[in-house]
């Protein structure tokens, strides 16, 4: 993708969360999670790429010990649906026993988080936590329902907050949905 052609989906697309609210939803979801794993020691796992947004405005707030460490699955690469689980990092070993908590950036269709819960519970973790920024409404059921989800949004192409489009516009600070075609 060239510069012109990402100001292109940028200037069509429709803003669907602003800067306040996705920080508002980070800022509760920051309060929940404490409320629930304060005397927990969590390890905290992001998702790589696409949680490195939400990662690193969730966890100064999360005044309690916890460990941090990454993993990188995906099933879209640069396309636009999912395929097969591919593992860049897989969960290690460190995951034996702990409380974990994995953050991602948007719950699509469930998928790769259900093949992260997997992973890691058949590592030994003692438990396993999720928590999204964005949770779509695809209307159906999913594998998975997150512990802790900061926003809904509706089932359409999103980007910005750690979701990109095309591998752009990962580090906008609002939630966009391109443009119906």
């Amino acid at each position: 993708m060239t510069p012109d052609e990402a100001w292109k989906i940028l200037e069509s697309a429709e803003r669907l969360c602003d800067e306040a609210t996705v920080h508002a939803a980070i800022a509760r979801l920051a309060g929940e999670i404490t409320a629930r794993l304060k005397d927990r020691y969590p390890l905290v796992l992001a998702v790589m790429g696409g949680s490195v947004f939400f990662a690193g405005h969730l966890l100064p707030r999360l005044r309690f010990p916890l460990e941090f460490d990454y993993i990188h699955a995906s099933r879209y690469g640069n396309a636009t649906s999912g395929g097969r689980i591919v593992w860049t990092v897989a969960p290690r070993e460190n995951v034996k026993d702990r409380s974990v908590l994995v953050l991602d950036d948007i719950l699509d269709g469930g998928e790769t988080l259900a093949a992260i819960r997997e992973r890691v519970n058949a590592l030994g973790a003692a438990a396993f936590y999720s928590a999204v920024l964005t949770d779509k409404n695809i209307g159906r059921d999913k594998p998975v329902i997150p512990d802790f989800v900061g926003l809904k949004l509706p089932n359409r192409y999103v980007f910005g907050c750690g979701m990109d489009v095309s591998g752009a516009w990962r580090n906008l600070p609002e939630i966009y949905a391109v443009k119906d075609s």
